[in-house]
């Protein structure tokens, strides 16, 4: 789409280096070490598995063969590649295929045995492109969702056929593709015909015999949301395993659709939790999140048991049971990277799989602030760097996207480049924020962004407070939504900040509205509570570009040109109207991608100009008074 912008406006240097020579080399080892995914595999052959790396300097798809111990890159791609799965036989694999990162695009298959470059079919014959809205492939049944302006469509097709997919379900709102049962009998899905994506409802759809019939329906009403996570893997089981809120946070039960027996599990853990069935579905591998950490137990739902799994310290990021009942996942930490691990049936843990080349350097830890705002605690993680005779620290609160996401105690390279630069980082869980229960993440609705500025102050108040840093030196900064919130501080928190720093932000709402992909429109009338056209006054008092008349301090925005998110163009309009006051320094930084880049090399760039930014902008400069 075309910008419509006839201004040029003024381009961020990328610094030659940040460090001397040490440091110039560890920070940029923690992005150029090769880092990869947890495998997945295929449920029929599991000696073949899937995984993400950046190996190749950008992130593409790779397969593992573990009878061979043989690795393979699958894609070569400009702007890189982050979907993929496998079928049960393995014998493909399956990746989503779209355009300079835009996100928009279609299911491919390639041989699992081809290599990079090697052509692809069409996964699923007479699919459109459009943004993906779900995957489940069994041995005989494929069903997938495609998002596009005019709504969803879920389709089903019998694998092999040369038959074009079928319909079974359409809708103006938002829906997807949630589980598929193992006799390939029953799909279950997510909607929100109520008009409420933040909040979806589940049904179940009996798809065999040419018959498209609904076998039943869980709908727990206003702000509460139902999940369809996984099937039993038991053919003749068709126990559906959901996440449910109905007592304020996430949890989960149990449901049969065809018996309508449902049993909610009584897991007594505090925070949030996640599950799938183990491979035999008598048990549960649950995933229990609280004050920004996860980690993994297993759950007895007949004998009502709960385990605790002795995994390695740390953050657990994602983990799957194999048949022989070993435990297969991700951890780190703040100051540890990330590993691939496996806990064995017979308690014995043990890294899995290491990427090839050396490890990258590890960072510091972070530590607990838990500070009173408007509507209760506000957690955060600070990272301190080392300071100079005591003094308090010169400071980047570093705002996470989302917002329905949270940051965690995991190893993160951007974090650590700030932290070697000399910044201490905060990172706030503000209202709108997971983990924390329904209540905390739905706070924003009806007033998004100043909402989550009002906790971020609280965090910043108090740790000027006490004496961690120091007022007149803090940096505003984040990607997406994070830069959203970053470029909303500018205009309506002018005097907290020295400077601010959006990636990818939402700069003019109505604009952002009317350019963006259907899947965020539909989020937007949930948050919102409507369209702009419905409620232009509430769009308005949300929207950056209101405020742009209020901002006082250099701005720097960082943005993709293919980004169907926050998209280009109300990004140009927002600079246009910081470039038609004239009188506050701004820079841009535009790369060749959509929602952030793939390439390692992009990363550095992007990240070295942001500290880059923020140092010129703090030398010599006081915040204004509050």
């Amino acid at each position: 789409m075309s910008t419509g912008s006839a201004r040029s406006h003024p381009t961020a240097p990328v610094p030659d280096r940040l460090f001397d020579d040490e440091r110039e080399a560890r920070w940029r080892s923690r992005f150029t070490a090769a880092r990869m995914s947890r495998p997945s595999w295929a449920e029929d052959a599991p000696q073949r598995n899937v995984y993400v790396s950046n190996a190749s300097g950008t992130f593409e798809i790779h397969v593992w063969d573990r009878g061979s111990d043989e690795h393979r890159r699958v894609t070569d791609r400009r702007t890189g590649t982050t979907s993929a799965t496998l079928p049960p036989d393995g014998g493909a694999v399956w990746w989503f295929a779209d355009t300079d990162g835009d996100e928009f695009g279609h299911w491919v298959a390639q041989p699992f045995a081809a290599g990079a470059g090697a052509d692809t079919v069409p996964a699923v014959p007479g699919v459109g492109d459009g943004y993906s809205a779900g995957l489940e492939i069994g041995r005989r049944t494929t069903a997938l969702g495609v998002s596009t302006d005019d709504g969803s469509t879920l389709l089903v097709h019998e694998r092999g056929s040369a038959e074009p997919a079928r319909v079974v379900y359409t809708h103006t709102e938002d829906a997807s593709v949630g589980a598929l049962s193992e006799d390939e009998t029953l799909l279950a899905i997510s909607h929100s015909e109520h008009g409420d994506s933040r909040h979806p409802s589940l049904r179940v759809l009996r798809i065999d015999g040419g018959r498209i019939e609904t076998v039943g329906e869980l709908h727990d009403g206003p702000g509460k949301g139902l999940a369809p996570l996984e099937f039993s893997p038991v053919a003749g089981d068709q126990r559906l395993l959901v996440g449910h809120e109905r007592r304020g946070r996430e949890e989960l039960l149990i449901w049969d659709p065809t018996t309508g027996v449902e049993t909610e599990l009584e897991i007594d853990l505090p925070g949030e939790l996640v599950g799938g069935f183990t491979p035999d579905g008598t048990a549960l591998l649950v995933a229990h999140t609280h004050a920004a950490r996860t980690r993994l137990y297993r759950y007895d739902p007949a004998a009502g048991e709960l385990t605790e799994l002795r995994v390695a310290a740390g953050c657990v990021g994602s983990a799957e049971v194999r048949n022989d009942g070993t435990v297969e996942y991700s951890c780190s930490s703040a100051a540890t990277p990330s590993q691939i691990r496996a806990l064995h049936p017979d308690g014995s843990d043990e890294v899995l799989l290491l990427p090839p080349g050396a490890r990258p350097p590890g960072s510091l830890p972070v530590r607990d602030v838990w500070a009173e705002g408007p509507a209760g605690s506000v957690h955060a993680l600070v990272t301190e760097a080392p300071r100079s005779g005591g003094a308090p620290a010169s400071a980047v609160f570093v705002l996470h996207g989302g917002p329905q996401a949270a940051d965690e105690d995991r190893f993160d390279a951007g974090r650590a480049t700030w932290v070697e630069a000399g910044f201490t980082v905060v990172e706030v869980n503000y209202r709108g924020s997971t983990g924390y229960g329904s209540a905390w993440r739905d706070a924003i609705e009806g007033r998004p962004g100043l909402t989550e500025l009002a906790d971020v102050a609280a965090v910043q108040d108090a740790l000027v407070g006490d004496g961690t840093l120091d007022a007149a030196r803090c940096a505003v900064d984040g990607w997406s939504w994070g830069g959203y919130l970053a470029l909303l501080a500018a205009g309506t928190q002018p005097g907290r900040w020295a400077a601010a720093v959006a990636g990818v932000p939402v700069a003019d709402y109505v604009a952002a509205y009317a350019d963006e992909m259907e899947q965020l429109r539909a989020f937007d009338r949930a948050l919102f509570g409507g369209s702009p056209d419905e409620l232009p006054q509430l769009y308005r008092e949300a929207s950056p570009s209101t405020y742009v008349h209020a901002v006082r301090v250099p701005v720097l925005v960082l943005a993709g040109e293919n980004d169907p998110r926050c998209p280009i163009r109300q990004i140009d309009n927002y600079l246009d109207a910081l470039a038609a006051r004239g009188d506050v320094p701004y820079e841009v930084s535009r790369f060749d991608a959509g929602h952030g880049s793939l390439v390692v090399s992009d990363q550095l760039d992007l990240i070295a100009t942001e500290i880059d930014f923020v140092r010129r902008t703090l030398v010599g400069r006081s915040c204004p008074a509050r």
